[in-house]
């Protein structure tokens, strides 16, 4: 029992104890550190906590929602994930991009294709529903040269 409120006793005195860091300028104009100044000398006690360092409080957030201060792991990590959706979302929309691009000139080239077809002054051939092969008039000819340019001036600007 007494070597139990002994040991209490020694852990609440080295918790008191703990050595505060004290610096001052000495004679010779050098900062010196230590726990005992000389008599005399102006002092600046760094650290005098003799307990753990309370948790960081929580960051606010400024007028503009943005928080201040370093983030925490959980932030950073949402944050990285948020990055992350962003980017995904901005390769996706490129690359439908590109494909629509792709198809608009494949679409263009097939469109002035058949346009050269219809004005090059030939016959046309051309197949029906049931697969036989038949040849346009001249009215058909006139009505697909309307269309083949409509497509061209939708697909070609």
């Amino acid at each position: 029992m007494r070597i139990t409120l002994l040991l209490i006793a020694f852990a609440f005195a080295a918790g008191a104890a703990q050595a505060q860091i004290k610096c001052w300028t000495g004679a010779d104009g050098k900062r010196a550190c230590g726990d005992t100044p000389p008599p005399g000398a102006k002092v600046t006690t760094i650290r005098t906590e003799t307990s753990p360092t309370p948790p960081p409080a929580p960051a606010s957030k400024d007028a503009k929602g943005a928080p201040k201060g370093p983030l925490t792991p959980a932030q950073e990590e949402q944050d990285y994930r948020k990055r992350q959706a962003e980017a995904q979302k901005a390769s996706a929309k490129a690359e439908q991009e590109q494909k629509d691009a792709q198809t608009k000139i494949e679409n263009c080239n097939r469109a002035r294709a058949a346009l050269r077809t219809l004005e090059g002054g030939e016959r046309v051939v051309t197949t029906d529903a049931k697969g036989e092969r038949y040849y346009l008039n001249d009215a058909e000819i006139a009505k697909q040269t309307a269309a083949a340019k409509e497509q061209v001036s939708q697909w070609c600007n």
